[in-house]
C-alpha cells in the first residue's frame, strides 16, 4: 500500500453570508432534482424527515403538472403542522414559513380550480401506467425504485386531496398493487433479489440463484399466525421470532448469499451447476462458529447448535448461520465484544431449537400478549448492553481518567469469559415478549450488578496502573537476564585466573540476584493487579499469593544456602572438570539452585514441544488446567498459538546468536577494559581533596567509580536494541538476496530481464488447468514468444501511469507492448528496448564488407536488434500487402520477399544486396510512414502521396539495394495483359487506404515509424523517478516466490474499507489558488514539486479545465479522492482479468455474463464517512463542498458505497429526542445525480463512545462483503499493477507454513509517496523503507510465527 506521512486535516470556517433560513439537521433523500428546487429538500429538519420525499416529488413533477406539485406542497405543509404543532423542533418554524410563502406564491401564479380531485387521480393513473407498468421490462431496478417512490408520495397527496369515498376503483387498485410489491421497488446494494426491472448480470449466475433458493426454503418451519408480513426466507422467519430490523435483514440476506456463492463457485464446473453443495454450507458454518465452539468448550458448555430430525440439516444450518449474522449485523458497538455476541447467540440458538422442537411459533402461544416488532431485538438485547458500555465510557473523561476506574470494551468482554455471565437471567421468547421500556429492562441492571460494585469496577484479568514500575513489570525477563549476565561477567573479569576455585562459587551467586529480582517482579505484579482481585477466582488469588510467598522464600533460602556453602572448600575447583561441581558430595547451595531451576527447566522443555503445549492450552481439562495453573493465568485469548518446532528453532537461534554476540562485545569491549583501572583507582589513597568529598568517609572512591562505570552500564542495557537493528538489517539483506529482492532495481537491469518477464508473468498470474512445472514457464533458454496476456496487463499498467501523468505521450509509446491479433513469427518488445536499433543496424550495414555469417553474428549478438529488424521486416510486408490492390504490384513485392528469404537461406545476403543502399531505403520508408500517419481530408490526395512514396521505395530497392533486380523481377505482369500495356501502366496506382487503417491502425504505423527513425537511446525512458520505481518493483516482484493466481471465479472475495472523518476530498479551485502569506498557492507549490507531471498533464488535457486541474492536484495530496481512485484499481484489474480469462469463450452468453458479474461478486468498496449526514446539514461552505465532492465520487465510481451515521430528532411525548441510524448509500445513474439509500439500521445510541477511528470502521463493517477485508487509511493510495496481484495475495490465506495454522492477518509493504515534499518527509520515507520494511521482513522470518508479512512482493 501507498500512503502519506500524515492524514491531511483542515479546519472549517463559518460563512459570512446571510442565510434566509436554517439548514440545521437537514436531510436529502434520493429522488432526482435539478436547479434551484434543491433548496426545498435541503431545508427539511431531521425531525420532519418524512416531508423531504414529498418536496422532492413536487420538484420532480413541477414542469409536467404544476397543479399537482402545488398540492404536494400543501400536503407537506399540513403534515409538518401535524408532526410538530408547536414548532418546537430545530428548524421546523423556518420550514413552515417557507412552505406557507411558497403556497401563497403558487396560488397567485396558478389558476386553481375545483377539479383538483380529478386532476390528481388522472395524473396518478397516467404515471402508474407509463412508469410502473410499462417500464418493468425496459428500465433498471434503480429507475423503478425511483418511480415507486414518486407514485407512493403521489398517492399520499391524493388521499389528502380526495376523500376516501371519492377515490375511484382504478386508483385504489393501482395503490394496492404498489403496496403489495413494496420490496420489489427498493434500492439494492449488489443483488436486486426481489426488484423488478432489467436484472444485472450477477443475477443471471446459477450459483446466485441456487443460494437464493436455498435460503428461501422455509418448508416445515413453524409459522406465526399473527404475523402480518409474508415470510419469504429464513431471515424473515428469524425476524418474526426475535424482531430484527428490516435493513439488517436485507443486508445480511445479501451477505449470506454472496458468501455461499463465492464458496460454492470454487473448483466447480459452472456449466453443470444445478444446486448448492451441502459441503459449502458446512464449510461456512465451521468458519463462522469456530470461535463460538471454542468459547463453549472453554466454559464447559455444550453448544446450542442442535438439529431436529424432522428438518433438513442444511436448512437448520442456514438458520443458525443467518441468526448469527443478524445478531452481528445489529450489534453496533457490541461487535467489539465477540464473546458477548457468542453469549447472545448461545441463548437465542436455544430459543430457535425449542421453537423447532415444539413445532410452534412463540407468537402463537396463548400467553403472548404482544408480537416482536422490527426493533424488538435492538430494544431488549443490544440497547441494555450498549448502555453499560456508554455509562462506563462516560467515566473515561476523554482519556484523562485512570484506567482502573472504568471498564472498556475488553474489560466487559472478559466478563463473558467466565461462567458468571450465565448468572444473568435470559428472557426466553417462550416466557413472553417484553413490552417494557428501555429503562425497565432486566438485562442492563443484571450486567451492571455483575460488572460493577459501588465505586469499584471489577477488572477480570488486567488493570492498567500508570507507573514507572511498568517498565520493569513488562520486561522483567529482560531485566533479570541482563542483570544476572552483567554480574557473572563482572565476577569473571575481576578474577585474574578464570579457573580459580572461588570463581564458580561467586558466579553461582547470580541465582541469589535472580531470586531477589523475581521477588521484586512478583511483588510489583501483585500490587499493580490488586484492583482486579475482586473479580478473580479463588484459584487466581491463591496463585498470586503463593507465588509471592515462594518468591520471598527463595529470596531468603538461597542467600542462607550460599552463606553456608562458603565454608565448604575441600577439593572444590581443583581442575576444569570440577566447574560443574562435586556430584559425589554436592553443597547445599548447589542443591537449592537445582531445585530453583526446576520450573524454568520444565518450561524450557515444553517450549521445544509446541504441539504439546498447544494441546494442553486448548484441551481445557481440569487436570491440565491444574498443571498449567502455575505457569500462566487462565485466559480465553492467546491459547494454542505457539507455532511449529521449526519456527521456534529459528526464533531461538536468532536470539541465542544475538545475545552471544552482544554479551561477548559487552565483556571484551565494555567491562573487561574497566576492571584494571577500577582496581588501580580503588588502591589509591587520597588524604586531601581539592573539592568536597562526594561521599565522606568512603574508602574506595565511590564517586569516581560511579562516573566511570555509569555510562558503561547504561550502554550495556541499551545496546541490545542496537544489536537487534544490526542483526535484522543483516538478516533482512540475506533473506532479500535469497528471495531475489533488488535483482531489478534500475532500468538497465530491467532491459536485461525483460525477455523473461512474459514467461514469469504467465507462471504467476495466468491460471492453468494443467499442472505445469515451474521450469516449463521459467525456462530462459526457450525462444521468446508473444504473450497476449502479458501485453494486455502491461499496456493497462502503462496507460494507468499515463492517466496519472507520470509519463508523457512519447514515453507511453515507447513503453507500450504491441498485442495485435496476428501470427507474428517474432516476439515484439516495447520500443524503449528497441529504440535506435534499426538506425544502428543501418549505420553498421553501410560500411559492412564481410561475409553473411559475420553479418548474422553481429545482428544476433544483440537480441533486441534482431527482434527490431525482424519486426520491421514483417510489419512492412503486412502493411504494404494490405495497401496494394493490384495483383501485379503484390507479385512484385512477393518476388522481392522471396529473393530476400532465398539469399538468407543460401547465406549470400551481402552478395545479392548492396548494403550501402540500406540507409537511403530507411529514409524513403520514413517518408512513407509519415504520410500514413498524417491526417488527410482528401482521400485522393492521400492515395497519390502513398503511390509516389511506394514508387520511390521500389526505385531505391531496384537501383540502390538489389544487385540483380532485373533478373529477379522478370515475368512480373498481370494475367491477360501484354508487356506493352504493363509498361504504359503506372505501378502502385490502386491503393486500399481505408483497409490499412482498419487492419493495422495508426498505432502500429506509429510504432513502425518510431522504430525506424528514433536514433537516440531510450535509457532514460521513463524520466519520472516514481514511474521508474513502480516499473522496476513490479518487474522484480513477478520473479519472486508467490502463490500462483487462481481463476477469478476461484479467488477469495474481498472488500476494502476506508474510514473518513473530515479530511479533504477534492481540492477546490479557490483552495488551490489561494495564496499564503509568502504569496505561494497550493497549485504553485504542487507544480514546483511535480514539474514533469504538470507538463504531462497539460499535454494529456490540452485545455485549461478547472475541474481537471482540481483532480490533478487532489491526486497529489492526501485526499479521499486519491484513496478512492487507488482502491478502484482493484475493480479495473478484476475486469481485465475477467476479459482475459473469458476471452476465448466470450461469444457464449454464459461466459459473457460471468465476465460482467464476477467483478461485482468478488469486490466491494465502502467508505465509512460517519459525518456525511452532518456535512449535508452544515452551514459551513467547506462542509457542503466536501459532501458534494463525496457525492461526485459515488457518481464517478458506481461500485463505491458510503456508510454514514444519520442523526435525527424524533418527538416523543412532546420532547425532541435524538436517534441514530447506520446508513449505506450509493451514487445514482446517468438519469439521477443524487445518492440513494440502500440500508438503514437503527443504532442504540451514538457510535463514538471510545476511540473514534475503530468505531467509525465498526459501524460500516456490516456493509462489507467477501471473505477478506482490507482496511485502508484515508491517506493511502494504490497502483494498478499492485491491484493486479490481489488474487496472489489472497492465496496466502490458503497456505499454512511449516505445518502452522493458516494466517488470518496479512501485512503489506507501504511506500511514503510524500517523500519528496520536505526533508522531514524524506527522512520518514527512508525510515519506513529501512526500519519498518526490513524489520517486518525479519519479524516474518525468523522471529514471528503468529503473523505473515509480505513486505517484498506486494
Amino acid at each position: 500500500m501507498i500512503r502519506g506521512i500524515m492524514a491531511s486535516s483542515s479546519g472549517t470556517s463559518r460563512s459570512l453570508l446571510q442565510r434566509k433560513m436554517s439548514r440545521a439537521q437537514a436531510i436529502m433523500l434520493d429522488l432526482p432534482n435539478n436547479g434551484k428546487a434543491t433548496v426545498d429538500t435541503e431545508i427539511v429538519p431531521s425531525s420532519l424527515a418524512p416531508i423531504a420525499p414529498i418536496l422532492r416529488v413536487a420538484n420532480e413533477i413541477e414542469k409536467d403538472n404544476p397543479r399537482v406539485a402545488h398540492l404536494c406542497h400543501v400536503y407537506a405543509f399540513k403534515k409538518a403542522k401535524e408532526m410538530d404543532p408547536t414548532s418546537s423542533g430545530r428548524g421546523v418554524r423556518q420550514l413552515k414559513t417557507y412552505l406557507a410563502n411558497k403556497i401563497e406564491d403558487e396560488k397567485d401564479e396558478l389558476q386553481l380550480q375545483r377539479t383538483d380531485q380529478i386532476e390528481i387521480q388522472s395524473f396518478y393513473q397516467e404515471f402508474y401506467e407509463k412508469y410502473i407498468r410499462r417500464s418493468q421490462d425496459t428500465k433498471k431496478p434503480e429507475e423503478m425504485a425511483k418511480f415507486y417512490q414518486i407514485a407512493m408520495v403521489l398517492y399520499d397527496v391524493l388521499k389528502n386531496v380526495v376523500p376516501s369515498p371519492a377515490v375511484d376503483y382504478k386508483t385504489n387498485r393501482y395503490a394496492e398493487e404498489l403496496k403489495s410489491k413494496k420490496e420489489q421497488y427498493e434500492h439494492y446494494n449488489v443483488l436486486p433479489l426481489y426488484s423488478v426491472g432489467i436484472k444485472p448480470a450477477i443475477m443471471k449466475l446459477p450459483e446466485i440463484n441456487a443460494a437464493f433458493q436455498t435460503i428461501r426454503n422455509v418448508q416445515n418451519l413453524p409459522m406465526p399466525r399473527a404475523y402480518v408480513t409474508f415470510i419469504n426466507d429464513i431471515f424473515d422467519w428469524l425476524s418474526s421470532l426475535f424482531g430484527f430490523q428490516k435493513g439488517n435483514v436485507a443486508n445480511q440476506r445479501e451477505h449470506l448469499i454472496l458468501l455461499l456463492t463465492n464458496l460454492d463457485m470454487r473448483a466447480k464446473d459452472h456449466q453443470s451447476y444445478y444446486e448448492l453443495d451441502g459441503i459449502t454450507v458446512k464449510q461456512l458454518m465451521d468458519e463462522i462458529f469456530e470461535n463460538y465452539i471454542s468459547w463453549c468448550n472453554y466454559l464447559h458448555k455444550k453448544p446450542h447448535i442442535r438439529f431436529d430430525q424432522d428438518y433438513a440439516e442444511q436448512q437448520i444450518q442456514l438458520v443458525y448461520i443467518a441468526l448469527y449474522l443478524l445478531i452481528w449485523g445489529e450489534a453496533s458497538n457490541i461487535r467489539f465484544m465477540p464473546e458477548c455476541i457468542c453469549y447472545i447467540f448461545h441463548n437465542m440458538a436455544k430459543d430457535v431449537y425449542e421453537t423447532l422442537s415444539r413445532k410452534e411459533h412463540p407468537v402463537n402461544s396463548p400467553n403472548q400478549t404482544v408480537a416482536p416488532n422490527e426493533e424488538y431485538f435492538l430494544r431488549t438485547i443490544i440497547t441494555p448492553l450498549y448502555q453499560v458500555l456508554f455509562q462506563e465510557a462516560s467515566k473515561n473523561k476523554e482519556g484523562r481518567a485512570s484506567h482502573s476506574v472504568w471498564s472498556n470494551y475488553d474489560d466487559i468482554n472478559e466478563f463473558f469469559w467466565t461462567e458468571k455471565c450465565f448468572r444473568i437471567h435470559w428472557h426466553s421468547v417462550f416466557e413472553g415478549y417484553l413490552s417494557v421500556d428501555l429503562a425497565e429492562g432486566q438485562l442492563r441492571k443484571e450486567i451492571l450488578d455483575q460488572i460493577s460494585s459501588g465505586k469499584f469496577h471489577q477488572k477480570i484479568n488486567f488493570v492498567e496502573v500508570r507507573t514507572f514500575w511498568q517498565l520493569f513489570r513488562s520486561f522483567h525477563r529482560m531485566w533479570i537476564f541482563f542483570i544476572m549476565a552483567f554480574q557473572a561477567m563482572l565476577i569473571v573479569a575481576w578474577t585474574p585466573a578464570i579457573f580459580d576455585k572461588d570463581v564458580l562459587r561467586r558466579v553461582l551467586s547470580i541465582f541469589i540476584t535472580s531470586a531477589i529480582l523475581n521477588f521484586l517482579q512478583v511483588t510489583v505484579d501483585t500490587v499493580l493487579s490488586f484492583k482486579a482481585w475482586r473479580s478473580f477466582e479463588l484459584s487466581q488469588t491463591v496463585r498470586y499469593l503463593l507465588k509471592l510467598v515462594i518468591a520471598a522464600l527463595w529470596a531468603v533460602v538461597l542467600p542462607v544456602g550460599y552463606s553456608s556453602s562458603m565454608q565448604y572448600t575441600a577439593g572444590f575447583m581443583e581442575s576444569f572438570n570440577r566447574w560443574i561441581g562435586h556430584f559425589q558430595n554436592p553443597s547445599l547451595y548447589n542443591i537449592l539452585v537445582l531445585l530453583y531451576l526446576v520450573p524454568d527447566a520444565l518450561a524450557a522443555a515444553l517450549f521445544f514441544f509446541p504441539s504439546l503445549w498447544d494441546k494442553m492450552e486448548l484441551l481445557n481439562w481440569h487436570i491440565v488446567n491444574l498443571v498449567m495453573w502455575w505457569a500462566q493465568p487462565k485466559v480465553y485469548v492467546g491459547r494454542g498459538m505457539h507455532g511449529d518446532i521449526f519456527s521456534l528453532l529459528k526464533y531461538t537461534m536468532f536470539w541465542i546468536i544475538l545475545l552471544i554476540v552482544k554479551l561477548a562485545f559487552s565483556y571484551y569491549v565494555e567491562i573487561l577494559p574497566l576492571v584494571e583501572p577500577t582496581k588501580v583507582i580503588m588502591g589509591i589513597h587520597i588524604e586531601n581533596y581539592l573539592l568536597p568529598e562526594l561521599v565522606p568517609g568512603a574508602t574506595h572512591k565511590i564517586g569516581v567509580i560511579v562516573a566511570i562505570w555509569g555510562p558503561t552500564v547504561l550502554v550495556y542495557f541499551m545496546d541490545a536494541q542496537i544489536w537487534y537493528a544490526i542483526f535484522s538489517a543483516l538478516l533482512g539483506g540475506i533473506l532479500g538476496v535469497f528471495r531475489h529482492l533488488g535483482e531489478i532495481r534500475t532500468l538497465s537491469m530491467l532491459r536485461i530481464r525483460f525477455q523473461s518477464m512474459p514467461s514469469a508473468f504467465s507462471y504467476r498470474f495466468v491460471p492453468s488447468s494443467s499442472q505445469d512445472t515451474k521450469l516449463k514457464h521459467m525456462d530462459r533458454s526457450s525462444k521468446p514468444k508473444n504473450n497476449p496476456n502479458f501485453s494486455q496487463m502491461w499496456n493497462e499498467f502503462i496507460h494507468s501511469m499515463r492517466m496519472e501523468d507520470l509519463i508523457s505521450n512519447r514515453e507511453k509509446d515507447f513503453l507500450l507492448l504491441p498485442h495485435f491479433s496476428g501470427d507474428d513469427s517474432a516476439a515484439q518488445w516495447p520500443l524503449f528496448l528497441l529504440a535506435s536499433k534499426i538506425p544502428a543496424a543501418l549505420n553498421m550495414a553501410k560500411d559492412f564488407k564481410g561475409k553473411h555469417s559475420e553479418l548474422v553474428k553481429m545482428i544476433k549478438s544483440d537480441d533486441y536488434m534482431h527482434s527490431a529488424i525482424t519486426e520491421c521486416y514483417e510489419t512492412l510486408n503486412h502493411l504494404i500487402d494490405g495497401l496494394l490492390e493490384d495483383e501485379a504490384d503484390k507479385k512484385t513485392i512477393k518476388k522481392i520477399n522471396d529473393h530476400i528469404e532465398m539469399s538468407i537461406r543460401e547465406k549470400k545476403f551481402p552478395e545479392k544486396f548492396k548494403m550501402s543502399g540500406l540507409p537511403l531505403l530507411g529514409v524513403k520508408l520514413d517518408k512513407f510512414l509519415y504520410i500514413l500517419m498524417t491526417d488527410c481530408e482528401d482521400d485522393g490526395v492521400c492515395k497519390a502521396q502513398i503511390t509516389k512514396a511506394l514508387q520511390s521505395i521500389m526505385d531505391t530497392i531496384q537501383h540502390d539495394v538489389m544487385v540483380d533486380s532485373q533478373r529477379v523481377l522478370e515475368g512480373v505482369q498481370e494475367p491477360g495483359h501484354s508487356a506493352q500495356h504493363q509498361k504504359e501502366k503506372q505501378s502502385f496506382e490502386k491503393i486500399n487506404f481505408h483497409n490499412t487503417e482498419v487492419k493495422f491502425g495508426r498505432e502500429k504505423v506509429k510504432r513502425l515509424h518510431l522504430l525506424l527513425t528514433v536514433k537516440e537511446s531510450a535509457e532514460n525512458v521513463p524520466q519520472n523517478l516514481e514511474a521508474r520505481r513502480r516499473i522496476t518493483f513490479f518487474a522484480n516482484s513477478i520473479f519472486m516466490s508467490m502463490p500462483r493466481a487462481p481463476k477469478v471465479s476461484d479467488m477469495h472475495s474481498f472488500s476494502v474499507l476506508i474510514p473518513y472523518y473530515k479530511e479533504e476530498v477534492i481540492f477546490s479551485d479557490e483552495e488551490l489558488n489561494k495564496e499564503t502569506e509568502d504569496g505561494i498557492s497550493i497549485l504553485f507549490y504542487l507544480r514546483k514539486i511535480y514539474p514533469d507531471e504538470w507538463t504531462n498533464f497539460q499535454e494529456r488535457l490540452n485545455k485549461n479545465d478547472k475541474e481537471e486541474i482540481c483532480k490533478w492536484a487532489s491526486y497529489r495530496g492526501q485526499t479521499l479522492a486519491r484513496s478512492v481512485r487507488g482502491m478502484m484499481y482493484y475493480r479495473n484489474a478484476l475486469e481485465l482479468q475477467c476479459s482475459v480469462e473469458f476471452n476465448d469463450n466470450a461469444v457464449f452468453n454464459e461466459d459473457y455474463t460471468r465476465m460482467q458479474a464476477l467483478p461485482d461478486l468478488k469486490f466491494s468498496f465502502v467508505v465509512s464517512c460517519q459525518i456525511y449526514g452532518a456535512l449535508k446539514s452544515s452551514d459551513d461552505p467547506r462542509d457542503q463542498s466536501r459532501q458534494k465532492d463525496i457525492q461526485k465520487l459515488m457518481l464517478m465510481y458506481p461500485s463505491l458505497r458510503v456508510a454514514y451515521i444519520d442523526e435525527r430528532e424524533e418527538t416523543v411525548n412532546g420532547k425532541p429526542r435524538k436517534v441514530y441510524y447506520s446508513v449505506l448509500i450509493k451514487g445514482g445513474e446517468k438519469f439521477d445525480d443524487y445518492e440513494r439509500e440502500i440500508y438503514r439500521i437503527k443504532l442504540p445510541g451514538p457510535i463514538k463512545i471510545g476511540e473514534g477511528k475503530p468505531e467509525n470502521q465498526n459501524h460500516a463493517i456490516i456493509f462489507t462483503r467477501g471473505e477478506a477485508l482490507q482496511t485502508i487509511d484515508m491517506n493511502q493510495d494504490n497502483y494498478f499493477e499492485e491491484a493486479f496481484k490481489m488474487r496472489n495475495i489472497l492465496e496466502e490465506f490458503k497456505h499454512s507454513y511449516h505445518g502452522h495454522q493458516k494466517p488470518t492477518i496479512l501485512g503489506l509493504r507501504e511506500h511514503i509517496f510524500t517523500g519528496s515534499v520536505s526533508s522531514l518527509a524524506w527522512f520518514m520515507s527512508n525510515q519506513e523503507n529501512s526500519f519498518v520494511t526490513i524489520g517486518q521482513r525479519c519479524l516474518a522470518s525468523p522471529l514471528s510465527n503468529q503473523s505473515l508479512a509480505k513486505v517484498d512482493k506486494f
